[in-house]
């Protein structure tokens, strides 16, 4: 199985792509919705802009991402179908189905903002931006240590990088409060 590699290549690829747009989509949001806030004719141009940024890299690169790496992943796992018995990796694919909600919970929030409808504050957009980044390290750590006898310290691992990032929030905030042009 030569080409295994190579799936796996692929897979990995857009894997990085998949997460550089859940990374940057609810930043493009949370701009979204501060350029609401402001003033014509600012509000119409710096809105139309940014939804027209936030549409292409949904439509054109997290999407298209999200399928093709879930695509390899299906094949890859069809070919080495005894590995979905490794307590890792159904570890792994349960933080994978909290990647497709939040996912799928971005195509929502997307949707509401190409019409127009903002529900979400700028501060929630910061904190629902950690989302994928929690999720990316506990999937790193499963996949390369291949271990969940030191699950507790993984969960201990992810709970203090949690608090690190809100702690990187907050602290943001506060030099922002400071300087508006920060």
């Amino acid at each position: 199985m030569e080409y295994y590699n190579y799936l796996k290549s692929l897979h990995l690829i857009f894997i990085v792509t998949w997460f550089a747009g859940l990374f940057y989509v609810p930043r493009l949001f949370m701009y979204q919705i501060e350029a609401s806030e402001k003033s014509e004719p600012d509000r119409t141009i710096l809105g139309d802009q940014l939804a027209l940024m936030t549409k292409r890299l949904w439509k054109i690169i997290t999407w298209p991402s999200m399928i093709l790496a879930s695509l390899f992943a299906f094949i890859m796992l069809h070919l080495n179908s005894g590995i979905l018995y490794a307590p890792w990796m159904q570890i792994k694919l349960g933080f994978v189905v909290l990647l497709y909600a939040y996912h799928f919970k971005n195509h929502q929030i997307y949707k509401q903002l190409q019409a127009g409808n903002f529900k979400y504050t700028t501060k929630f957009m910061r904190i629902w931006n950690e989302g994928p980044t929690l999720i990316l390290f506990a999937v790193i750590f499963l996949v390369i240590t291949k271990s969940t006898t030191n699950w507790i310290w993984g969960l201990a691992g992810l709970i203090t990088l949690a608090i690190l990032l809100m702690l990187g929030i907050k602290l943001y905030k506060s030099i922002r409060d400071k300087n508006p042009n920060a």
